[in-house]
């Protein structure tokens, strides 16, 4: 102790007690400062979609914009996506916490091992299909014999065409397939070099019909007896495990979304347009409409969106088994479940598209 201190002043009572009100004022500031109920902090989710953000995906826009994330406790940021597949492969890997993938893409991704789930079907029935300009000889899915057709190379609807093409009764054999990266699909039809395309109805009609100018005639895989679950809510089966209640609050507000986009179809328009500010209106809107079309089969009619089917899964397995290469045994509990997915009238969707 320095001479200094030695003779410093002893400490009085009126100091002593100045002192402590002090410290004990530091040390409450904190609690203080806090309001009485205060909400606790969001939880941060990641979430990646398929593809661009557009109509058909839109639901997850909105139900961010319409505050449904927030009020279930969620702070959800959304990406866009490079395809299904890449996006469960981010699922599998822990990159995103939550994606948006083809029920035939989760099911080969199983197969190999990812241990990745569906706790939400929103595309319930197969949105892939063979399109043709309204104007072209081509009637019936016999009439595409001799003819060439489009398509992505180890695209879904790549692998799923042996199903419809048996399914339509015409010999693939006799019909030509020209591999055409994504981008290139929709201008080979407009432009000729293919008398028809191979592909999400969603993903191409709406910007031929209304950019190019040209009507179509679909031939829905659906409609030929391929029964595949498309696009659903994928997580990892670790968050299943360690907090399944982020999915139990992210599944509903994610269904609250696509259900008033469909009542407010002009507010599903906005809100791409927000993502994505060179989307057409117009082809954002006919995408929306069309994604519709796969809320609803014939195994899912008055249940909630998000709800799959038992029935509907073991077609999928069947056609992966059958077309898609895969080997290893597969059973439907592995590829999704219906444990997040809310219940009540008000989940339920439109029974017409």
């Amino acid at each position: 102790m320095s001479n200094r201190d030695s003779k410093r002043a002893p400490l009085s009572r009126r100091r002593f007690l100045k002192n402590s009100a002090l410290a004990a004022g530091a040390f409450s500031a904190p609690i203080v400062a806090l309001p009485a109920g205060a909400a606790a902090p969001l939880k941060p989710v990641t979430f990646t979609l398929d593809w661009l953000y557009q109509g058909a995906s839109v639901g997850f826009l909105l139900a961010k914009d319409k505050g449904y994330y927030r009020d279930a406790g969620l702070d959800v940021s959304i990406s866009a996506g490079k395809g299904s597949a890449t996006t469960a492969q981010l699922v599998a890997s822990k990159a995103t916490q939550i994606g948006f993938s083809d029920g035939y893409v989760v099911g080969n991704s199983i197969a190999k091992g990812m241990a990745i789930k569906t706790v939400g079907s929103i595309y319930r029935r197969d949105p892939a299909a063979l399109m043709v300009l309204a104007d072209s000889p081509i009637k019936t899915p016999k009439d595409l014999e001799g003819k060439t057709v489009a398509m992505t190379a180890g695209s879904a609807q790549f692998q799923q065409w042996p199903a419809f093409a048996k399914g339509a009764g015409i010999d693939p054999s006799k019909i030509q397939i020209i591999n055409v990266d994504p981008a290139g699909v929709g201008p080979a039809l407009v432009s000729g070099r293919a008398d028809a395309i191979g592909g999400y109805v969603f993903s191409y009609a709406p910007s031929i019909q209304i950019r190019a100018k040209k009507e179509l005639r679909i031939f829905w895989f659906a409609d030929y007896g391929v029964t595949v679950v498309s696009n659903g809510v994928i997580v990892h089966e670790d968050l299943l495990k360690s907090d399944p209640d982020v999915i139990r609050a992210f599944v509903p507000a994610t269904i609250k979304g696509f259900l008033h986009g469909r009542r407010h179809v002009d507010e599903a328009v906005a809100a791409v347009k927000r993502y994505q500010p060179t989307a057409d209106p117009a082809v954002t809107k006919l995408e929306f409409e069309l994604a519709w079309k796969t809320w609803v089969t014939p195994n899912t009619k008055g249940k909630p969106l998000g709800w799959g089917s038992d029935a509907d899964w073991a077609g999928t397995i069947q056609v992966l088994k059958q077309y898609g290469g895969v080997t290893a045994p597969l059973q439907t509990s592995q590829l999704y479940t219906n444990e997040f997915v809310p219940t009540g009238a008000e989940y339920v969707p439109p029974q017409q598209a």
